[in-house]
């Protein structure tokens, strides 16, 4: 469809409302075509009434988006449960009237709006049109905007709310999904992401501003000539780099390093970031870029999904690359750099890919170890104050090491939104925390930012690499003398893609009725359950009272199950993507070296929750590619 042809059918719509035969939805109709100004995702929503049925249409016009594990993420294009720049100022909206209504002085001490590099040009919703959309909303209402200039990593934006006194920020990115979605996240002014009862409050009062508020919203230049808008960019890049130079421990063998190392950023805002987190760290040769990976694309022409985790099969150019100019560890950043892949190349010439789980026992030694060689023997031995987080899906290596070593560890809710608080809470209580992780290469060293940073986590880890290399060592050595110390423990990761949420949820309210027992399942692959932990609910049958230590949440379904082999299951929904993810875990004791047999336990288990409880054929799930 051409311009002129888009433009009749959206005149045609315009004075014939639609009519589907179903009240709602030609009510929903109706209103889209009247509120909505962006020319694509009109005729979007003209061309959807001729080509799709009744439910579909449902499906994108009569629901909403709401805050999930991290904030809002969906697909672009036309419909109020998609992104696109309708839903952003309606959300913006919502977030600038509950500001205003919760922070006093909000108007003067602004929000920060920061974005990565997707677009869609189906319907015209690029990332930085969202941004300048999100900034004239709050520009309408006389808030002061700090609007980066540029793209940046995700990170930036929370350390920016900080240094800046900001009462928000927002980041308009999708982080590591297909490149058909993008989403929106917002942080508090602790800058951490908002948590109970900010993000219901936020989404209630979504609700109260649907309709735009002026022809002023859509105006994307508006920040560009306002005297209240900011360019935060240069200060925060350089106070940045100032900052994370407090997490380098060991600056004059870096500068000697005779390690190389290659990056990927995966089409997304990492490279220019990681390359001078390397400078900061002393390091005298940047790390070697994939070059076809290197600039911002938002097609992700070399990868079938953009998301570094996926390990091997989206690593390819960078183990090639890495073999052509010797270079012996790999780092990847997720398209907006929050996330870290790391892989070795062993003695045998194969590439190791570490899972989040083994990347965050090789951090928090070093992090342990580094924090305890700069402080005075005195503050080194006395652990009382010094803390690490983990959320409750991640391995438990954590807890391994600080019955050891003495320091604390808390457990919280999937999701850095929940780590990002607890930080700051124990900040304020004057706790260090040096190291957090979930398990899905999300990275926290120190607690600068109330988020994971894949940029700072990127030059620590090359640092840890140098530290090793002068000592003989690999990073695969050093994890095979952790675990020898601390007990082996092996985990897996797994899951199946499930488009229909009506069907996750009959998955999941199955498993809370097993065999229509009224109870949880039993047993499992042939072993014992021993507990059960249900946070939904908020049940969990190893305390005394069953109630769960973990707050109750209602975003999304997760069940824990303790075996009596010793392993540790979990069936969780992602908050980001339609997807429900399948945890193991089983430690060994402490001096066990041959794990073979645990992995091949683990296999067997996750193969039985799969098939058991999640039933992929019955349910129409599709199981990850391998």
């Amino acid at each position: 469809m051409d311009n002129a042809e888009r433009d009749d059918a959206v005149a045609e719509a315009e004075q014939r409302p639609p009519s589907s035969g179903d009240e709602e939805l030609d009510e929903a109709l109706r209103r889209w075509m009247r509120w909505d100004k962006n020319e694509r995702t009109r005729a979007q929503a003209v061309a959807l009434l001729g080509s799709v049925g009744v439910s579909e249409l449902r499906r994108r016009f009569c629901s909403t988006l709401s805050f999930g594990t991290a904030g809002l993420r969906a697909p672009m294009g036309a419909g109020f449960n998609r992104i696109n720049d309708l839903t952003v100022i309606q959300s913006t909206q919502g977030l600038c009237a509950y500001l205003l209504r919760c922070v006093p002085d909000a108007g003067r001490r602004g929000v920060v709006v920061g974005f990565d590099t997707r677009g869609q040009p189906e319907s015209g919703c690029s990332s930085q049109r969202l941004a300048s959309l999100a900034a004239a909303v709050m520009l309408t209402r006389d808030v002061c905007v700090h609007l980066f200039s540029s793209y940046v990593p995700t990170p930036y934006v929370p350390f920016a709310v900080k240094q800046l006194g900001a009462a928000a920020g927002v980041m308009i990115t999708a982080s590591h999904n297909p490149k058909e979605d993008n989403g929106y996240k917002v942080y508090w002014c602790n800058g951490a992401q908002v948590t109970a009862p900010h993000d219901s409050g936020i989404t209630a009062s979504v609700k109260e501003h649907q309709e735009p508020w002026s022809a002023t919203c859509w105006d994307v230049t508006l920040a560009q000539r306002s005297p209240l808008r900011s360019d935060p960019l240069r200060r925060a890049d350089a106070a940045y780099v100032h900052a994370i130079t407090s997490l380098c421990c060991n600056r004059e063998a870096n500068s000697r390093c005779p390690l190389k190392f290659v990056h990927s950023s995966f089409h997304g805002v990492g490279h220019d970031f990681v390359q001078r987190a390397f400078a900061a760290f002393g390091f005298h040769s940047p790390p070697i870029p994939v070059p076809e990976q290197k600039d911002p694309d938002p097609q992700f022409p070399t990868v079938h999904v953009p998301n570094p985790e996926e390990g091997r099969s989206v690593l390819e150019l960078s183990f090639r690359l890495a073999e052509r100019e010797n270079a012996s560890v790999v780092l990847a950043t997720d398209p907006d750099a929050d996330r870290l892949a790391v892989a070795e190349l062993s003695e045998s010439r194969e590439w190791k890919v570490f899972s989040g789980n083994e990347l965050a026992a090789l951090l928090s030694w070093w992090m342990l170890s580094a924090w305890k060689r700069t402080c005075s023997d005195a503050a080194a031995a006395d652990l009382r104050n010094v803390y690490m987080l983990t959320t409750a899906v991640s391995s438990r290596i954590l807890h391994a090491l600080a019955r050891h070593e003495g320091f604390h560890v808390e457990e919280t809710l999937p999701g850095f939104k929940w780590i990002g608080n607890r930080i700051q809470e124990l900040t304020a209580e004057g706790k260090t925390v040096l190291f957090a992780f979930e398990e899905s290469i999300g990275f926290l060293c120190g607690s600068v930012i109330p988020e994971k940073d894949g940029v700072s986590t990127a030059a620590v880890v090359a640092e840890m690499a140098a530290f090793l290399h002068d000592r003989k060592l690999s990073l695969q050595q050093q994890l095979h003398n952790i675990y020898h110390m601390y007990g082996c423990h092996v985990s897996l990761t797994s899951y199946v893609t499930c488009n229909d949420a009506v069907a996750t949820r009959r998955i999941f309210a199955g498993i809370r009725d097993f065999a229509g027992t009224g109870a949880y399942p039993d047993a499992c692959g042939g072993v014992r359950v021993v507990h059960v932990r249900d946070v939904n609910t908020g049940y969990d049958s190893s305390q005394d009272d069953c109630r769960s230590v973990l707050p109750v949440s209602r975003s999304g379904h997760m069940i824990t199950f303790t075996l009596e082999n010793g392993i540790v299951a979990t069936l969780r929904t992602s908050g980001t993507e339609p997807k429900i993810k399948i945890y193991t875990e089983l430690c060994t004791a402490p001096g066990i070296s041959e794990t073979s047999h645990v992995e091949a336990e683990l296999r067997t288990m996750t193969e039985a929750l799969l098939d058991d409880f999640l039933e992929p054929e019955k349910n129409n799930l599709l199981r990850r590619a391998v």
